[in-house]
């Protein structure tokens, strides 16, 4: 049964808390003050006090903010080649100039310290550095990331850099995309290129932002660039990238052992529908695709047990498994929404041993995600307790709301607010908990180009007026000013 998108804040905060108490994190050492409510007057909670090296972020992506899609020497990405392909994206949207960032970097990173923001995610656009996705470095598009990030150090945040965000070349994909093993290459060429330029700037980076949604949208589902359709592809696409994961975290290692490196993992709480052992063992193989199938390789050097595809199928080679194993120094987290899985009726339209719906018991935000902050806590819990307490951020968290400016000028996205005070409630939840989370970036900073919703879905604490590119700090933009002014969640 769906609760009522009207769930009070009493409510909400609820499901968000449970019950808390003040504690000191284990691990980090660092201190946590959490009041203790009673679950029937959970909306009148006291303040959570986050530690003070908490590090409270934003986070972009260069084809979603940048435009200037073909300036200055860039080269055609598949996002380009996709988004200009009819039907392919909703009303005919493109990122040819989205939030014109290339040209208005500075007024946005005004913008992040007006929020207080402290740490700034961006990633780089590779046919930006490479064209064609090989040869040397385009001298313009290095020169852009180079003048974002000293502006971004004079501002006094942290570049937190992604170097993939799904913009592969055309040029490679033509030659086979992530599929092929030569891409794997390619890419620790182009990691080093861009580490070596910007590696005495960036001391944090993101390898990737969430492998496994671009090698399950952009090659078995086709929803997403370059929209292939092929099982083959997507399997041996997971293992390219997990190859390009380990040798590039080596590569950027050689070159600067100091920088410290993570990706970007796209995770859901994978929930089972009931509690059946074939729904539990559908959750599990949910878990681990999802959440495991870049992650684990990285830290122990084999894909999770879980994954119902054997090696050969993907095209592991003797020698590989050792070429895919990272010791990131942290774990970046994406979370959304939970995942509610159970065994399929008939294993062939589900070959991966599940089937995933998405939770409606609690309320939507305006593209149909799932409010639901437990979920979060216990994922964080998950990966804390499964990896030994790694170093996490939360590297996105956020919601589309279509709040706009009233005949006041304010936005006032009051749902978005409540989104992130119980998400962010529940994250104290995990760290009181014990979980080692040092970092949070909302997405979005900006509203921006989302993917193949095009501008439908607002997910920024600015909003962005497309045609006349006006930024307006929206209410919760102004909220998360003060919380990370303050690090109080009141």
């Amino acid at each position: 049964m769906r609760i009522s998108n009207n769930l009070n804040r009493r409510d909400f905060l609820s499901v968000a808390l449970g019950a808390a108490a003040a504690s000191t994190l284990p691990g980090g050492g660092r201190s946590l003050d959490l009041a203790a409510p009673s679950p029937s007057v959970a909306s009148e909670i006291a303040a959570v006090k986050f530690p003070k090296d908490f590090i409270w972020g934003a986070a972009t992506a260069s084809y979603q903010i940048e435009g200037a899609w073909k300036e200055d020497g860039k080269g055609e990405s598949i996002w380009d080649r996709f988004s200009h392909t009819t039907g392919k994206i909703r009303g005919g949207d493109t990122g040819d100039v989205a939030c014109d960032s290339y040209h208005r970097y500075n007024e946005d990173i005004q913008l992040a310290k007006d929020l207080h923001v402290q740490s700034y995610r961006f990633s780089i656009a590779w046919p930006r550095i490479q064209p064609s996705g090989s040869g040397a470095p385009n001298p313009k598009g290095m020169d852009y990331y180079k003048r974002l990030v000293d502006t971004l150090l004079e501002a006094k945040i942290r570049p937190l850099a992604t170097i993939y965000h799904w913009d592969l070349p055309q040029a490679l994909e033509d030659s086979g995309g992530w599929p092929n093993r030569d891409t794997a290459d390619r890419f620790v060429e182009y990691s080093q290129i861009v580490t070596r330029a910007l590696g005495d700037r960036v001391s944090h980076w993101c390898i990737f932002n969430e492998p496994w949604v671009f090698t399950t949208l952009g090659y078995r589902l086709g929803t997403h660039a370059p929209g292939k359709t092929d099982t083959g592809d997507f399997l041996r696409s997971i293992h390219v990238v997990n190859l390009a994961q380990g040798k590039a975290f080596h590569a950027i290692k050689a070159i600067n052992g100091k920088l410290q490196l993570g990706t970007a993992y796209s995770m859901t709480s994978a929930e089972p529908a009931s509690d059946s052992p074939e729904d539990r063992q559908a959750a599990e193989c949910g878990h681990a695709c999802f959440n495991l199938l870049f992650l684990n390789t990285a830290l122990k050097g084999e894909y999770p047990a879980a994954f119902p595809v054997t090696p050969e199928v993907m095209g592991v080679r003797p020698g590989d498994m050792e070429l895919v194993r990272a010791p990131l120094d942290f774990v970046g987290i994406n979370y959304y929404t939970r995942g509610i899985f159970s065994r399929p009726e008939h294993s062939i339209s589900a070959p991966l041993g599940f089937e995933r719906v998405d939770g409606t018991q609690g309320p939507l935000t305006d593209n149909g995600w799932e409010v639901w902050p437990d979920g979060f806590y216990r994922l964080v819990m998950r990966i804390t307790k499964e990896y030994d307490k790694p170093v996490i951020e939360i590297t996105e968290n956020g919601c589309s709301y279509t709040d706009a400016p009233d005949v006041h000028g304010r936005v006032p996205d009051v749902r978005k607010i409540e989104f992130y005070r119980g998400y962010l409630t529940a994250l104290a939840h995990a760290m009181r908990d014990g979980a080692n989370v040092r970092g949070y970036h909302a997405w979005s900073l900006l509203d921006n180009f989302e993917w193949e919703q095009g501008y439908t879905q607002r997910f920024g604490m600015v909003y962005v007026d497309y045609r006349s590119q006006a930024r307006t700090v929206k209410e919760s933009g102004k909220w998360y000013a003060k919380l990370a002014a303050s690090g109080e969640l009141s």
